[in-house]
């Protein structure tokens, strides 16, 4: 068990180490996070640096399986800049992310980060899609300590291909990477996207349309 946690570590610190900032140099030693400032910039305001401590720094938990049962599968456990608040101006990140048997990470994108990706335990299908209009699927089955990028922006998805749990872990080239879900984004959306305009885009029957978009 103690060297499953220290290979965990470890693989933490390689990724973090590989992932490569999208968003601006800071100028200055850190900027922690006030979530609770008044002013409004692009990220968020600095917390004065008399009052930070090393609990700014910190954030514990990643040895922890996440809640898998879903109608995914999986269940991503973040650590951005609002859990983190010392990430604020580094312009990077990491999840967890578990998957119970076949659970899938759905189809996604981050708007604003390159993600890397590293499993630490069981096989797992990952891949991603070029932008139009060649629309080609690059994809792979990875074991145990293999890594895999996804570009930032692309839509890409990862699927546990085995019978027992698998577990990856990811750097985020952003503080804030964002998360958009296909499906979600696209039939879950408030107010909901005009049902005829989704039967021409996916060349279905509106009926269709209307089923997905009832399970979201």
């Amino acid at each position: 068990m103690a060297s499953h946690f220290l290979f965990l570590g470890l693989i933490i610190l390689v990724t973090c180490s590989f992932a490569l900032a999208s968003d601006s140099s800071p100028l200055q030693d850190f900027c922690v996070a006030d979530p609770n400032g008044l002013v409004l910039v692009n990220g968020f305001a600095c917390k004065d640096a008399k009052l930070v401590q090393a609990s700014d720094f910190f954030f514990s938990g990643l040895h922890l399986m996440g809640n898998t049962s879903n109608a995914v599968g999986s269940r991503v456990t973040p650590v951005t800049v609002a859990q983190l608040p010392g990430l604020n101006t580094l312009g990077i990140s990491m999840a967890r992310i578990d998957f119970a048997p076949w659970g899938i990470n759905p189809p996604h994108t981050h708007a604003r980060a390159t993600e890397i990706l590293t499993v630490i335990e069981g096989s797992i299908q990952v891949g991603f899609v070029t932008s139009n209009p060649e629309n080609r699927l690059i994809n792979k089955v990875l074991q145990k300590g293999d890594v895999f990028v996804f570009p930032e922006g692309l839509v890409h998805f990862q699927r546990n291909i085995g019978y027992g749990n698998a577990i990856a872990i990811v750097g985020l080239s952003s503080q804030n990477p964002g998360v958009i879900t296909v499906a979600n984004a696209v039939f879950g959306a408030k107010p909901d996207i005009l049902n005829d305009l989704l039967a021409k885009a996916f060349q279905v029957d509106v009926n269709v349309v209307d089923q997905i978009q009832s399970k979201f």
